[in-house]
C-alpha cells in the first residue's frame, strides 16, 4: 500500500492539467434551474396548510435540574414534543428572552430556506423569479413536514453568519513539519467551535522508528495524537451543545501500525487500573478514570489495501516501511497483526477498519489525488483538504395511503434537498484557504436518509433478510441515481465542477459501475425486478449516465450514509440512518429518577401490513407491552419473528439481528453511495477477538469501504471495587432470619433488643452526583441489621449532625423491631438534593442520600423478592411501587400534567395506534412494578458516555453517540 503522501496544497489545478492529457470545455447554458409543484398548492403559502400551537420547550438533567426551557413556542401540532425540545434548544438562534431570540418554527425554516433560496436567486440557480418562489415553497415544506433535514451547521450558522460554516464534515491533511502538525491542531479546534467534525490521515508525519533531520529520533504520529485528543476533549463544538467529533487514521504499513492499534486499548486498561484503586469510571468526570487517559475523543481507524487483506487470507508476511525513504522498517505475520486489531477492538471498540483499495476503486476524481482520509463517522471519504455538507430525507414521509413507497414525490425531494445543498458551497465559510478552494473546486455533497429500519418493519419485511436488503437497495440506487442526475442537470445551466474535466474520464466510470450495480439487486431477490422502484431506479441511472455524458457534473460526490442523530430527532424518525431500531421497547429516564416505556411505533403497521386482524394485533401488542418481547405473543406466526428482530436481544427474549446481519445491509446499500456509511456494527458480550476479525474480514470481501464495531459492554465505566468494598466482602452476612418468638409487648423496656458488646458490621463507600459517604452497619448473630452510622461531613457541622440524628432513630427503631421492610418501602425514593448518579450499579441513580441508603439497606438485608423492587434491574431503575403514572410531554408549569394513556385501547376500533401516538409524545405507557424485568436500551449500552448537556445516558448513533433526551449528539450530522 502507497504511504499517503499529502498533496502539495500549493499546486493548483492549473499547473496539474499542464501534466494532463487534453480535456474538453463544457458550454454551460445559463438558462437556470425550473422546479414544479409537487408538494405544495400555487397560492397557498405552506404554512397555512398545518395547524400550530404554543408550547413551552424544556429539557431536564439527570439530577433533576432544568437544563433548558423557552415558553410559548409556536410548533407544529404533528411535530412531537422531542422533536420541539430538540430544535428549540438546539437551533433556535439568539439569547433566551432577548427580543432577537426566535420563538417559531416558521421563524427557523424561514431563516434558512429564504437564506439559500435568496442566494440561489443571487447566484443564478433559477430560470425565472416563479421558478424560485416554487423551490422557496418547496423547501420549506420538506422540512415543515419533517420530510429532510439539513445537518446542524446549517441550522446553526446559515441566515446567522454572513459566510456561514454549513459543512459537517471536513477531511485535514498534515506533513511531515512541525508547522504543519501544529497548525492541524489549530484548524480541528476552529472546526469543533462552529459545530463540525474533522478526520486526518496522519501516516505523512514519520515513524518513532526514524531519524530526524537534525539528529534525534522523531516522536512519531501516536505521540502527536495524544495533544490533538486533549485538544479535541476540552472544545465544545461551536458552544453549541455538540463534542468535539475526530478520526484518526493510520495506514497499514506505517512503522508506527502497531502502537497506534495498541494506543486506545492500552489507555483502556490504565482506565480499568483506576477505577479498581477507587476512581470516578463514569465519563466526563474531571478527575476520573476516563478523564485521566488519552484517546478518548477521537475514532481510531486502520486504513488497509487489498494487498494486506489477501495476506491475512492466505497467511502471508506484510511490511512497513519508512515514511521518508520507503525503507522496510519491519516484517509482519499478516494474520497476527490482523489479531492485534481484533483483540484491540474486542477491548475498546477501536481502530476501525477503512479499505483503501476499494475506497479509491470508486473515486471520482482520482486524476486529482487519492483518497487518503474520512470524515469522523466515516461516511465522507474523498480528498485531503474538503469538506461535504449533509442533508437527509426521512424514508416513512415518502409513502402514499397504502403504504407504498411514493418514488414520484422521493425523487422531487432529492432534486430539491441536491439543488439546496449546492447552493450552500459558493456561500458557505470554510476554515482554511485549501479547503475553501478544493470546496469550489470538487464541491462534494453528502444526500443520505433515515428510518430505513422503521420502513423496512412497516413493510413486513425482516431488516436481515435478501427482500430487506434488495428493498433498501433500490432505494438507496433511486436516491443516488437522481442525485447525481440533478447534479448533470445543474451542470448544463451552470457548468461542471472545476476539476471535472481532468476527472471526467474516472467519474463516467464510477458512475457506469454504480448502473451496473443496479441489476444485482433483482438477482438477489427476483420479485423486485418488476417493481416501480427499481425501475425508476434503473432510469435515474441512465438518465444521469447520459446528462454526465453530455454536461459533466456540478459535483463530484452527492450521497453518504450519516447517523443522522440530531436531525433524526428534529424529524421525528424511529430509527436512524440505515440503521435498524435498537429495540421493540426502550425506556426513557425520567428528570429525578426512573423511565417510561417508549414503543416501535411501527409494529402495528407491521401487523397490518403482515394480514393480521385486529383482535390479533391487539393481544400481540399487549403481549409485548407486558413482557418486553414479542417473542411468544400469541397468534403471532413463528415465520414473522425475524420481522421484529431489532439490534438488541430483549432480557425476556433470544433473538436480535446477528452482526453480520448489519454487515450484509451494509453491503447492499454501498454501491450506490458516493461516500460510505457511518454504522457501528453491535456485537454481542461474548463475541471473540476472533469474531471480529472475521467480521472485518467479511467487510472487506462484500466491498465495504469501511467498518467499524462495538462489543457491547467492553468499557468498564462503573467501578469494580474501593478499599472499602473488599474490606466489606470478608464480611459473610446471611439473609436475614426471623426474630425470636413471642416479642414483648410495643412501648415496654423489654421490647429493645440491644446489639452485644462484639458485633459483625459492614461498611461501604458512596456517592451521589460527587458527594461522598460511609454506611456501617452493626449486625445481630443472624446477620439483621441493629444499628446504622452514616458519615459524609466534617464533625460539628449541620449536615453530620443531621445525619446523625437520622441514623440513632433508625437504630433505634431497628432495635425495637420495626421491620425493615416497612422503612426501605418508606423512605425509599424521598426526593431531595443531593442527587444524581452514583457509583453503585445496583442503584443508578439516588433521589436523596435517604433513597440511597435505604435502597443499599435493602439490597443487602431484604430477602431477593423484596429486594429486587428497590433495585436497578440491568442498570434500569424501578419504580417504586404504587409510585403513580407521570406523563413527562413538556407543558407550561401553571398546567396540569396529562392523564396516564394505557397501552392497551378499550375497543377494537381504535386499537393501538392512540397508545403509540403517545408514546410518541412522551407519555409514560406503564408502572414498572413488581414483577417487571424489561430491559432498558442503556442496559445494552450502559458503557456509553453521559451527555455533556444533560447528564443522561447517550446511545450509539452510527459511529459516534446521540442523546435520547435532550438530542446533543457526539457526531458530524
Amino acid at each position: 500500500m502507497t504511504t499517503s503522501i499529502e498533496p502539495n496544497v500549493s499546486e493548483t489545478p492549473a499547473t496539474k492539467k499542464k501534466s494532463a492529457k487534453k480535456v474538453r470545455e463544457f458550454k454551460p447554458s445559463g438558462k437556470g434551474l425550473s422546479f414544479k409543484r409537487v408538494f405544495t398548492t400555487e397560492g397557498v403559502h405552506p404554512y397555512d396548510e398545518v395547524e400550530w400551537e404554543q408550547r413551552t420547550a424544556s429539557i431536564g438533567s439527570e439530577t433533576g435540574k432544568l437544563v433548558f426551557e423557552q415558553r410559548d413556542v409556536e410548533v407544529p401540532t404533528s411535530w412531537s414534543q422531542m422533536a420541539t425540545n430538540v430544535v428549540v434548544s438546539k437551533y433556535f438562534r439568539g439569547q433566551l428572552g432577548s427580543k432577537e431570540r426566535e420563538t417559531s418554527i416558521r421563524q427557523l425554516i424561514d431563516r434558512v430556506a429564504n437564506t439559500i433560496t435568496d442566494w440561489g436567486i443571487k447566484d443564478g440557480y433559477f430560470a425565472s423569479p416563479e421558478d424560485a418562489e416554487v423551490f422557496r415553497h418547496e423547501l420549506t415544506y420538506l422540512v415543515l413536514h419533517q420530510k429532510m433535514a439539513f445537518n446542524s451547521p446549517v441550522w446553526f450558522n446559515v441566515g446567522v453568519e454572513e459566510r456561514p460554516q454549513a459543512s459537517a464534515c471536513f477531511i485535514n491533511s498534515v506533513s511531515d513539519t512541525m508547522e504543519s502538525i501544529l497548525e492541524l491542531a489549530k484548524t480541528e479546534g476552529m472546526l469543533f467551535k462552529w459545530g463540525s467534525g474533522t478526520g486526518s490521515n496522519l501516516s505523512t508525519i514519520r515513524s518513532s522508528r526514524e531519524q530526524l533531520r537534525g539528529g534525534g529520533t522523531a516522536s512519531g504520529p501516536v505521540s502527536f495524537m495524544k495533544g490533538y485528543d486533549a485538544f479535541a476533549g476540552v472544545i465544545k463544538s461551536g458552544g453549541k451543545t455538540r463534542r468535539a467529533a475526530k478520526m484518526v487514521m493510520l495506514d497499514i504499513d506505517h512503522p508506527d501500525i502497531e502502537e497506534f492499534v495498541h494506543s486506545k486499548a492500552d489507555e483502556e486498561k490504565k482506565a480499568w487500573a483506576l477505577i479498581e484503586a477507587g476512581y470516578d469510571g463514569g465519563f466526563n468526570v474531571v478527575g476520573g478514570a476516563y478523564d485521566s487517559i488519552f484517546f478518548q475523543n477521537a475514532n481510531h481507524s486502520v486504513r488497509v489495501s487489498d494487498a494486506f487483506m489477501k495476506a491475512v487470507e492466505e497467511g502471508g508476511t506484510w511490511q512497513t516501511r519508512a515514511v521518508v525513504d520507503g525503507r522496510v522498517v519491519d516484517e509482519y505475520e499478516a494474520r497476527k497483526l490482523m489479531a492485534d486489531i481484533a483483540e484491540a477492538a474486542w477491548i475498546c471498540g477501536d481502530p476501525g477498519m477503512q479499505y483503501d483499495t476499494t475506497i479509491n476503486d470508486w473515486h471520482t476524481c482520482s486524476n486529482t489525488d487519492r483518497i487518503y482520509g474520512s470524515n469522523p463517522c466515516s461516511e465522507y471519504m474523498f480528498l485531503n483538504d474538503s469538506a461535504c455538507n449533509l442533508a437527509s430525507l426521512n424514508l416513512m414521509t415518502y409513502r402514499d395511503s397504502d403504504g407504498e413507497f411514493d418514488v414520484a414525490s422521493f425523487q422531487a425531494a432529492v432534486a430539491l434537498t441536491i439543488t439546496a445543498q449546492e447552493i450552500l458551497v459558493d456561500n458557505a465559510g470554510y476554515p482554511t484557504p485549501a479547503i475553501e478552494k478544493n470546496s469550489h473546486a470538487f464541491r462534494p455533497l453528502g444526500l443520505g436518509y433515515a428510518n430505513l429500519g422503521a420502513l423496512l418493519m412497516a413493510r413486513g419485511l425482516p431488516y436481515d433478510s435478501t427482500e430487506g436488503r434488495a428493498y433498501a437497495g433500490a432505494i438507496t440506487a433511486l436516491m443516488c441515481g437522481e442525485a447525481y442526475a440533478q447534479s448533470a442537470k445543474v451542470a448544463a445551466t451552470t457548468g461542471p465542477f472545476v476539476e471535472y474535466p481532468l476527472n471526467e474520464e474516472p467519474m463516467l466510470g464510477v458512475i457506469a459501475k454504480h448502473r451496473a450495480a443496479v441489476e444485482n439487486i433483482s438477482d438477489e431477490w427476483a420479485e423486485m425486478a418488476d417493481t416501480a422502484l427499481l425501475k425508476a431506479a434503473r432510469q435515474s441511472w441512465d438518465r444521469a449516465l447520459e446528462a454526465g455524458k453530455d454536461h459533466g457534473y456540478r459535483n463530484s460526490q452527492v450521497t453518504v450514509l450519516a447517523p443522522t442523530g440530531t436531525i433524526g430527532f428534529m424529524m421525528d424518525c424511529d430509527t436512524t440512518g440505515i440503521e435498524p431500531d435498537i429495540a421493540l421497547i426502550k425506556y426513557k429516564k425520567l428528570v429525578g429518577g426512573g423511565y417510561f416505556k417508549i414503543v416501535n411505533q411501527t409494529v402495528p403497521e407491521a401487523l397490518i401490513q403482515l394480514g393480521y386482524e385486529a383482535r390479533e394485533r391487539q393481544a400481540i401488542i399487549d403481549y409485548l407491552m407486558e413482557h418486553d418481547t414479542i417473542e411468544g405473543a400469541p397468534a403471532l406466526k413463528e415465520e414473522h419473528l425475524p420481522v421484529f428482530d431489532c439490534a438488541f436481544t430483549p432480557a425476556n427474549g433470544t433473538r436480535s439481528i446477528a452482526p453480520m446481519g448489519h454487515v450484509r445491509m451494509m453491503a447492499a446499500a454501498q454501491p450506490f453511495l458516493s461516500g460510505a456509511i457511518s454504522k457501528t456494527v453491535n456485537m454481542p458480550h461474548e463475541a471473540t477477538a476472533e469474531d471480529i476479525a472475521d467480521c472485518y474480514l467479511e467487510a472487506w470481501k462484500l466491498g465495504l469501504k469501511a467498518i467499524a464495531i462495538y462489543r457491547d459492554g467492553c468499557k468498564r465505566t462503573q467501578p469494580l471495587s474501593t478499599s472499602l468494598d473488599k474490606k466489606a466482602e470478608k464480611v459473610e452476612v446471611s439473609q436475614p432470619a426471623p426474630l425470636a418468638a413471642a416479642q414483648p409487648v410495643w412501648g415496654s423496656t423489654e421490647s429493645r433488643r440491644r446489639l452485644p458488646d462484639e458485633r459483625p458490621s459492614i461498611t461501604h463507600k458512596f456517592s451521589i452526583a460527587g458527594h461522598e459517604g460511609y454506611i456501617t452497619v452493626g449486625m445481630y448473630e443472624n446477620g439483621q441489621p441493629g444499628e446504622l452510622f452514616i458519615v459524609m461531613s466534617k464533625e460539628g457541622s449541620v449536615v453530620s449532625g443531621l445525619m446523625d440524628s437520622f441514623a440513632t432513630s433508625i437504630s433505634l427503631g431497628l432495635q425495637y423491631g420495626v421491620p425493615l421492610q416497612v422503612m426501605v418501602d418508606k423512605f425509599s425514593h424521598t426526593r431531595f438534593e443531593p442527587s444524581g448518579i452514583t457509583t453503585n450499579p445496583k442503584i443508578r441513580f439516588a433521589k436523596s442520600v435517604t433513597d440511597y441508603i435505604f435502597r443499599w439497606l435493602a439490597d443487602k438485608f431484604l430477602q431477593e423478592e423484596e429486594r429486587d423492587l428497590y433495585l436497578t434491574k440491568n442498570t434500569t431503575e424501578a419504580w417504586r411501587p404504587g409510585e403513580p403514572q407521570v406523563n413527562v410531554a413538556a407543558a407550561p408549569a401553571d398546567e396540569e400534567p396529562e392523564e396516564e394513556v394505557s397501552a392497551a385501547a378499550e375497543s377494537s376500533d381504535v386499537e393501538e395506534s392512540e397508545g403509540f401516538a403517545s408514546a410518541r409524545d412522551g407519555q409514560v405507557l406503564f408502572d414498572a412494578t413488581a414483577g417487571n424485568t424489561g430491559t432498558s436500551v442503556y442496559t445494552l449500552q450502559a458503557d456509553a458516555p453521559p451527555c455533556s448537556e444533560c447528564g443522561s445516558i447517550m446511545v450509539r448513533s452510527g459511529a459516534c453517540y446521540k442523546c435520547q433526551n435532550c438530542g446533543s449528539t457526539s457526531g458530524c450530522s
